[in-house]
């Protein structure tokens, strides 16, 4: 969550720059997620079932 702002501080009118912190944030969160059977709470992840949707959403 910290590279991710960090990153959108830095590209202030460029957020696509800052896709691959995006996606490693989701990606932790899904670890996060699987380790607590989706009962984890987090200010920094979505919903697990958003993490899931974004995940496949965004699956290259």
């Amino acid at each position: 969550a910290c590279s991710l702002q960090s990153c959108l501080n830095k590209h202030t009118y460029q957020p696509e720059r800052c896709a691959d912190n995006l996606r490693d944030l989701y990606l932790c969160c899904q670890k996060f997620y699987k380790q607590t059977d989706d009962k984890g709470e987090s200010t920094a992840c979505p919903l697990p079932r958003v993490v899931t949707r974004w995940l496949k959403d965004h699956s290259a």
